[in-house]
């Protein structure tokens, strides 16, 4: 635990959480509506099926140097910040605020509010519900799922289990109708040679950047670790499984998808698992990917939900002004006022988007430098604190430095292409005003605090 010099919580998390739960949470964070576009992407960048899968290895290997450098940090100090925790050890508590800020105000909830916009964008055309149909769905799921976590850790973990394996059962159905298993005859394909062409340094760049993108949320499984069943190593394979089970599939649907469309026709299509499944399944096969769709985005809301809420509750055990949401509920094994913080925030988002959607759609998306700079910082703060903290750990990160030094590159590369990013279309300066807000609100705790 932290040491805090505000308000203690009431109680302290328990471990309630099974494996299979934790497994389900980081599965359903990852895989998001992300996959159904990404793939189209980087083949249109790479124009080669071996390079294509290249970048795909690549990143599932980046992603497990990063989630290794995060084991280690959580089965040493296992805690319901997760990240914000390790911040707080390595840099100290203003840092650590910093970051819970933007991902209360921003990060989490601006990602809550999104997926509930395509939740509601693709239940729409399932039950329409009036004019605004999908501002009311994107409303009503966020407060149900809310609802749903306050009742306690069983319920939302229960609720995830079921998503995820609904939504895994989505990609099955692509991988299927891919490899021509069921469903009508796919016409044939000619696919270029492996590795025929040599794309751009610069293009496998970006290519990876997508690939990234689209395994990122494999770190939130630290805010888990405290709750987690089992000994302090449980969490390494936890998240070694969770990773494996998405490289595989996202392998798996890559593959399908090249084999089913061919890469000329992956690469050119908007809708390529629609266009797949119309194929193999006729109309019924792409309506039923619009509730695949869906159900990718109630999850990743729940998962969002659940670890979300928990950031919030680590900032109310170190400041005393926030000190509500430092309040843990053992009977629910879940910090509830922190999740109607976290719910009234993405609620107050919905709300703010359907005014200004593109101007919401930026706020979100321009503050990944934030993110992305704060991921480098806790690799860093891997170093630092195996400097400070001669502790014995429990697992240590394999090949140290070398992993933790891939992974710290690979996020300052990410930080790097989402500035200039944020740049070419004139927004660089919304994550600028993040910070220049949660600056004022530091400083407001700071001079509570000396009053």
């Amino acid at each position: 635990m932290s040491s805090s010099q505000g308000a203690s919580s009431s109680a302290s998390p328990l471990r309630l959480l099974s494996p299979l739960g934790a497994v389900a949470i980081i599965v359903g964070i990852v895989i998001g509506a992300g996959i159904f576009k990404t793939p189209a992407m980087v083949a249109g960048i790479t124009g080669d099926v071996g390079w294509a899968i290249t970048i795909w290895v690549a990143g599932a290997l980046i992603s497990l140097m990063g989630a290794l450098c995060y084991a280690e940090l959580a089965t040493l100090y296992p805690h319901a910040g997760g990240d914000y925790h390790f911040l707080t050890r390595a840099y100290g508590k203003n840092v650590s605020f910093l970051y819970g800020w933007a991902k209360a105000m921003v990060i989490n909830t601006g990602s809550i509010a999104l997926l509930a916009f395509v939740f509601g964008d693709y239940m729409s055309k399932v039950l329409p519900l009036g004019a605004n149909s999908t501002i009311y769905w994107a409303f009503l799921i966020v407060i149900t799922l809310t609802l749903i976590n306050l009742i306690g850790i069983h319920a939302s973990a229960g609720i995830q289990t079921i998503l995820t394996i609904l939504e895994v059962c989505g990609l099955l159905a692509i991988i299927i109708a891919g490899f021509g298993i069921f469903g009508n005859p796919l016409p044939a394909v000619n696919n270029p040679p492996l590795f025929s062409s040599n794309p751009q340094l610069g293009m496998l760049g970006l290519g990876m950047v997508f690939v990234l993108l689209t395994f990122g949320g494999w770190n939130e499984s630290a805010y888990i670790s405290a709750e987690l069943k089992g000994t302090s190593k449980t969490i390494v394979s936890v998240i070694v499984i969770s990773l494996l089970v998405i490289t595989v599939i996202y392998l798996l649907v890559n593959l399908a998808l090249i084999n089913g469309l061919g890469l000329k026709a992956l690469a050119s299509s908007k809708a390529a698992p629609a266009d797949l499944l119309g194929l193999a399944f006729g109309p019924l096969g792409e309506k039923l990917l619009g509730l695949f769709v869906a159900v990718a985005a109630l999850t990743s809301i729940n998962a969002t939900m659940i670890v979300g809420a928990r950031t919030n509750f680590a900032m109310g055990e170190d400041w005393k002004g926030l000190s509500k949401m430092g309040r843990w509920e053992s009977s629910r094994g879940s910090p509830s006022f922190a999740f109607l913080v976290q719910g009234v925030i993405s609620l107050a988002l919905v709300g703010f988007g359907a005014l200004q959607s593109d101007g919401f759609e930026a706020m979100v998306e321009f503050t990944a430098p934030v993110f992305w700079i704060f991921l480098f910082l806790v690799g860093v703060g891997l170093f630092i604190l195996r400097f400070k903290d001669r502790t014995l750990r429990p697992f240590s990160v394999p090949l140290y430095p070398i992993t933790p030094l891939i992974f710290c590159a690979s996020c300052a590369y990410l930080a790097y292409s989402s500035i200039t990013y944020a740049h070419s279309k004139g927004a660089a300066a919304i994550s600028l005003y993040v910070m220049i807000a949660g600056l004022i609100a530091l400083l407001i705790l700071r001079l509570r605090k000396v009053s």
